[in-house]
């Protein structure tokens, strides 16, 4: 039997075993409109039930000894390495990706899986000072049951990155991930930890609509909220679980710059703005959203990336060597045409077919053209200039958005001091904006979130258990009355 047998999922649910739902939509490939296979709907009353289960069961696995946690998360990162090849066609079809994004998901989600066996094992406390006769100390313990909520962009990586160091930590774990990509961005999750032997009920995964992502936030077995999505719905999901008095971690949107200063190579530039502006046709939160180019070299950098984007083959990632696949849907689609409508100069680009979009370079913008300031999430790079690094600085954080920032120059610490001035979640000097490791902290600031919440052990520790004082002394402390 293959990992991703359709007859163990079609129309079902997870939470330790495949349970009937009671509703199903269509798995489609955004490529060429074929039916993939049927994924079961989950309901609020689902989410409820999930979360009930979770919490009955976590208290034992959180006793649990770590070596078999960690043994547990060792063997789902080798299921994603051995049965990465099956999880790439699925990866491919489901989510428009090439062959070389899909396997970056999987190689991610088996080096999450590994770094977050370690968590299980990690020192969990310190001990403190104190005035008594008495061992004061400080513990993290898990925070119970963590609700999941993942997008279609990056759907196993965006997925695992909350689900395998919340499952090390000593938590359960219930998984919505979106409808559109709940084959790789759920299912085989699911079935990894399955095949892995996690005890039944610490995971349970319900593809939904924002029904179920809202009885996920609202219901009270669940602690914690890990969200990956658009900061519109970011911020409502913040919103809500305020009022429930719960955590809520929040990765959302971005319209990173890339910064090209009057020393870059520029051949090397143009290849590193077209990757970050191109890679997965834009649909990444960390996409080189503005290309802010020094007035000096603006032109001759303006002509190759234009060169390079026209030269980009766009079509089926399954069937033909692309470097663009299709867009996830018409929704997409056109909210990316009404953009690159909306003001400049197409240089290059601007059309479709289907869900095919070419990628375009646009120029004759200002810093208020909606194609500029908003977050595209499509093969679009827009390019503004700037005189000097004054300039350069204030058009970077003339942005709502604070997630990954890039300057490119042959003078290294010149773009090391550059990017100290300009407030960023990540920032990378002579690399593209578009980047990801299991050992990073990842998050950004301002409308890009709630900080570095996701990857890195520090952060996963902070993000998923809770501190607690313990104290423990000899004789029961007398008291005058």
């Amino acid at each position: 039997m293959t990992l991703l047998d359709p007859s163990t999922w079609t129309g079902r649910l997870f939470g330790g075993t495949w349970t009937p739902a009671a509703a199903t939509a269509p798995v489609t490939e955004p490529a060429t409109g074929a039916r993939l296979g049927t994924i079961g709907l989950a309901t609020p009353d689902d989410v409820a039930a999930a979360a009930r289960r979770g919490r009955a069961v976590q208290p034992e696995w959180a006793r649990t000894n770590f070596e078999e946690r960690a043994a547990v998360l060792r063997r789902a990162g080798l299921a994603f390495e051995q049965h990465a090849a099956e999880l790439h066609e699925w990866i491919m079809r489901e989510s428009g990706s090439i062959r070389g994004k899909a396997g970056f998901e999987t190689h991610i989600a088996a080096q999450e899986c590994h770094e977050a066996a370690a968590l299980a094992s990690r020192p969990i406390g310190e001990i403190l000072p104190t005035a008594k006769r008495r061992l004061s100390l400080a513990r993290r313990v898990p925070s119970g049951v963590v609700g999941v909520i993942a997008p279609f962009n990056a759907p196993l990586i965006l997925a695992i990155r909350s689900v395998a160091p919340a499952l090390a930590l000593g938590n359960a774990v219930v998984l919505k991930p979106d409808p559109r990509t709940a084959v790789c961005g759920g299912v085989s999750i699911a079935r990894v930890f399955e095949d892995a032997g996690l005890p039944e009920g610490l995971l349970h995964v319900l593809p939904g609509g924002p029904d179920v992502g809202q009885a996920l936030v609202a219901d009270p077995d669940v602690r914690v909220i890990s969200f990956t999505g658009s900061t519109a719905a970011g911020r409502k999901v913040g919103e809500a679980a305020a009022r429930h008095l719960k955590r809520a971690h929040l990765e959302l949107g971005g319209n990173s710059a890339l910064i090209v200063l009057d020393d870059a190579d520029l051949d090397r530039a143009v290849s590193a703005g077209a990757w970050g502006s191109y890679f997965h046709q834009g649909q990444i939160c960390m996409t080189a959203g503005r290309h802010l180019v020094h007035t000096s070299v603006a032109a001759e950098y303006v002509e190759k990336l234009a060169a390079k984007a026209a030269a980009l083959p766009v079509g089926d990632p399954f069937t033909q060597d692309v470097a663009l696949g299709p867009l996830i849907d018409a929704g997409q689609r056109d909210k990316v045409h009404a953009l690159v409508g909306a003001g400049g100069e197409v240089v290059t680009g601007g059309t479709y077919d289907g869900l095919f979009y070419r990628p375009t370079v646009l120029t004759g913008l200002t810093p208020d053209s909606p194609v500029y300031t908003q977050e595209v999430f499509g093969p679009v790079a827009p390019v503004l200039t700037f005189r000097d690094e004054d300039e350069a600085v204030a058009l970077a954080t003339g942005s709502e958005y604070g997630l990954s920032l890039s300057i490119l120059t042959r003078d290294a610490m010149r773009g090391l001091d550059l990017a100290e001035r300009i407030p960023t979640g990540i920032a990378h000097v002579n690399d593209q904006t578009v980047d990801d490791e299991a050992v990073a902290p990842f998050g950004g600031v301002a409308h890009s979130g709630t900080g570095s919440r996701f990857g890195g052990a520090a952060a996963n520790v902070e993000a998923f258990t809770e501190t607690r004082w313990i104290t423990v002394q000899g004789p029961i402390e007398t008291y005058p009355f």
